[in-house]
């Protein structure tokens, strides 16, 4: 896993070992970014449920303005502050739950990367939460990377947002939504 554009193109990333975490394949990875890159410059980016910090990131070197990762579990976090060290970006690491970081959160947020543990609702969760805090602002694009595509679908379809694009690759399905 790699850093594949930007200031920081090509540095190695460091990852978690066992199956807790499942990092984003550099092709999907490279896939999202060839879709978003319009958005990511000067964008203010959340990568929720960070990992290693990889989204967030690649966000970071391709110059997005503010970067904020958020990861609770300790051994990801250990991981991620080595990345952030290797790669020599400027970003805000959160370490705690989602809900805690988007309590004390005070700015609107530009795009939302959401690939929490799969088999849990914190996707529906998570992005209700961002509508009840008024984090979204109307051009807010959230990516949920998943692999129970119609589950997620069926879960977040009372929500205020509507799917503007899906892509698949392998098990991965990226969906993109924005605020209605």
């Amino acid at each position: 896993m790699r850093i594949i554009s930007g200031k920081a193109r090509g540095t190695k990333l460091y990852t978690l070992e066992g199956d807790k975490t499942r990092p984003t394949l550099d092709r999907v990875k490279e896939s999202l970014f060839n879709i978003i890159q319009k958005d990511v410059s000067g964008s203010v980016f959340l990568d929720m449920f960070s990992g290693s910090g990889s989204i967030g990131l690649e966000a970071a070197s391709r110059g997005a303005k503010k970067v904020i990762l958020c990861e609770e579990d300790r051994n990801a976090i250990c991981i991620i502050k080595k990345n952030i060290e290797k790669t020599h970006l400027d970003v805000e690491l959160y370490e705690t739950s989602y809900k805690k970081m988007l309590d004390i959160l005070n700015e609107k947020l530009d795009i939302v990367y959401i690939d929490p543990p799969y088999k849990t609702d914190l996707v529906y969760e998570s992005i209700k939460k961002l509508i009840e805090l008024d984090l979204l602002n109307n051009e807010s694009l959230i990516i949920i990377e998943t692999d129970e595509e119609e589950r997620i679908i069926k879960q977040i379809d009372e929500l205020e947002v509507e799917i503007v694009n899906q892509r698949k690759y392998g098990r991965v399905h990226l969906i993109f939504l924005k605020g209605k």
